[in-house]
């Protein structure tokens, strides 16, 4: 256990966020669609349209934390309007994204040495993944990292069939790990839409992972805000 300090709480559980967070998501991303690119012969890709993706399949995901759309409409419906925005063959994103979640496991590239940092808190706290990234691309991503089986544990939305921020992720969660105390439990994550917000609906204790320093919004609970992972044993 894991004091506070000027707090008296002793933190018992963290819910470690991947993409963003643990690992460098742009970085494989980038890896990822540049290689298929060349695979699907689409030509370059260059560094503006991958600022456009960015932007659609940011959309596309803030649209399934807020339950409009589907996970596979996710997937396939961001390629669908990336390819159609920028003139390339449409037809081909269900083949290209299955051959995605793959490729985004090949490139590692942790946030501020994680494996590392997850490796000190083992056996000071119960550690655990909550991620709303696919099953085949997430676990693909942990074993090479090393950092799954630094883990108490694995949370994918795929499997457990709800996403982040939704109540009922965090309820099914905490129903596996068994007696989670909210007030000596940490979600830390970068994301203010997925992360957050499902740690406020949780009602556990929330991180944000701000590394670039944007501003935090006044409509959500904030408990702890970093910009580098390292920061986590100043709070703990």
């Amino acid at each position: 256990m894991i004091f506070y300090g000027g707090y008296g709480l002793m933190i018992q559980t963290i819910l470690w966020d991947v993409d963003g967070t643990l690992l460098d998501f742009l970085a494989a991303e980038e890896a990822a669609i540049r290689k298929l690119f060349v695979e699907f012969d689409m030509g370059e890709c260059s560094d503006e349209m991958l600022t456009r993706y960015s932007k659609i399949n940011r959309s596309y995901w803030e649209r399934l934390e807020r339950n409009e759309i589907t996970k596979q409409q996710v997937l396939v419906g961001r390629f669908k309007e990336f390819f159609a925005s920028e003139g390339l063959d449409a037809g081909v994103a269900e083949e290209f994204n299955a051959k995605y979640q793959y490729a985004l496991g090949d490139t590692i590239v942790p946030r501020d040495n994680s494996l590392e940092i997850v490796r000190k808190l083992q056996g000071k706290v119960r550690q655990y993944v909550v991620s709303n990234g696919t099953i085949i691309a997430q676990n693909k991503k942990l074993r090479l990292s090393g950092l799954g089986a630094l883990m108490d544990g694995i949370f994918l939305s795929e499997e457990l069939g709800v996403e982040k921020p939704n109540i009922e992720f965090f309820e099914k969660t905490f129903s596996s790990i068994g007696q989670v105390d909210p007030l000596k439990t940490i979600i830390i994550g970068d994301s203010l839409s997925s992360d957050i917000r499902g740690g406020n609906n949780a009602g556990i204790l929330t991180c944000w992972y701000n590394p670039s320093g944007k501003e935090a919004p006044e409509n959500l609970r904030i408990d702890y805000e970093i910009g580098d992972l390292h920061q986590v044993f100043d709070l703990l």
